[in-house]
């Protein structure tokens, strides 16, 4: 089974992604143009966008399809059948504050959202509100959401998901910020300089 914490975590994630497209849709008409560029995304950052995919497609579905298949969560040796009640409650929390984080940091980039990355089309850099502390509050936000709802609904696929997407975040990282750095140049630079990648941690910058 799954517990009360596992399910509101898995709503969390529902209620995350719905605003997630509802917000990138009032991106893409402040900004005049489409946002979604994982279609024309190529080489590691086409891997990416498919891990992206993969991961929150692993946590959203995969505690549901162990819970309809009984044979896929008796294998599993990370299926609490909803025992794990302190861990659920710490998993909602974090789950939550994800959420919060990601589309906060989401909608604070207003018309300069994207999702995905094409060289020339950046939009302007916003340095301000959780972009102080981050240089990709969105992705820590994620990173966060979908922790807490392996936390929550421990299970092989949302234990995977998290792991999934910190490995495409940091592929896209290392794109975005190349393509950041053309096209603002000194201007990128002293934003790196002085706000880490992640939290806490210097990343460094692109040449």
């Amino acid at each position: 089974m799954i517990s009360g914490f596992g399910w509101a975590a898995l709503a969390l994630l529902f209620g995350y992604l719905a605003l997630f497209f509802w917000g990138s849709a009032l991106a893409a008409q402040a900004a005049g143009r489409p946002v979604w560029l994982f279609a024309r995304a190529t080489g590691r950052d086409r891997l990416a966008a498919m891990g992206f995919r993969v991961a929150f497609a692993l946590a959203l579905f995969g505690p549901l399809l162990w819970l309809a298949v009984p044979v896929l969560h008796k294998i599993d040796p990370l299926w609490t059948e909803g025992s794990a009640v302190l861990l659920g409650l710490v998993g909602v929390f974090v789950a939550g504050l994800g959420a919060m984080v990601a589309f906060a940091a989401q909608m604070s980039m207003g018309s300069s959202w994207r999702v995905g990355v094409v060289g020339g089309e950046t939009g302007d850099l916003v340095s301000g509100g959780l972009y102080r502390f981050s240089r990709n509050p969105t992705f820590v936000g994620q990173a966060a959401l979908l922790a807490g709802v392996a936390m929550a609904a421990p299970a092989i696929p949302t234990v995977l998901a998290p792991l999934l997407f910190l490995c495409s975040a940091s592929t896209q990282v290392q794109s975005e910020e190349a393509a950041l750095l053309m096209a603002m140049g000194p201007d990128y630079d002293r934003y790196t300089a002085s706000v880490p990648r992640w939290i806490g941690m210097k990343g460094k910058t692109v040449q």
